[in-house]
């Protein structure tokens, strides 16, 4: 298939019912730029948890750990938390849970840099745990608009439809910003910039808008 029949399938999706969901979701990720540093940092640890599993998984730990327990928890008592409220990996997220505490104030940090893409490298970098699908996955949840998500559900989406030649066997720092290039073009075509568009390709794959 090619890029022209996603672009009408994304257009017809944007005048429907889905496309109400994907306004509203979107809006919370713009309303999320005049939130705490607490909550910032809150969603710092969702998208480690989120890493390699699902969303709703790492929303049920979030809410169940809370900032408090993110921030202040012992690096043991972290590690019986996360495996109780149903984390996978709990040692190695807690590692990186506790680690990320040096980054407290991420938000005001975010604010300094001169575009996504450049936060987005920052993060990647900085935060144990992240490369630049989670670090995307980060921004776009606060508020960014320009950077792509490369889920394998995406990349799975993208080669379908001819975006890319063909499904890459890993995705790497280096062809992420090849996808992602072919991406902003097509973003362009249908008049979306990345955070909208991501929902409407996560829709077409799962069938649900989340964050």
């Amino acid at each position: 298939m090619n890029p022209r029949i996603l672009a009408s399938k994304v257009k017809g999706l944007q005048n429907g019912a889905i496309g109400k969901q994907v306004i509203s979701r979107y809006n919370e990720f713009q309303e999320f730029k005049n939130k705490s540093e607490e909550e910032w940092f809150s969603e710092l640890c969702f998208c480690i948890l989120t890493a390699n599993t699902s969303s709703e998984m790492g929303l049920r730990v979030q809410k169940a750990v809370g900032f408090d327990g993110f921030y202040n928890l012992s690096p043991k008592k972290l590690v019986q938390t996360l495996k109780k409220a149903g984390s996978r990996f709990y040692n190695r997220r807690a590692e990186f849970i506790v680690d990320a505490r040096k980054h407290f104030g991420l938000k005001e940090k975010i604010s300094e840099f001169e575009n996504d893409r450049i936060a987005r490298e920052y993060l990647a970098k900085n935060v144990k745990g992240f490369a630049f699908k989670e670090a995307s996955h980060f921004l776009r949840n606060t508020g960014s608009n320009n950077v792509a998500i490369l889920d394998k559900h995406v990349v799975n989406l993208l080669a379908e439809y001819s975006i890319i030649p063909e499904r890459p066997k890993t995705v790497n720092s280096k062809n992420y910003l090849k996808i992602e290039s072919r991406l902003d073009k097509f973003a362009e075509k249908v008049s979306l910039n990345h955070s909208q568009l991501d929902l409407y390709l996560w829709y077409m794959q799962t069938g649900k808008v989340l964050k």
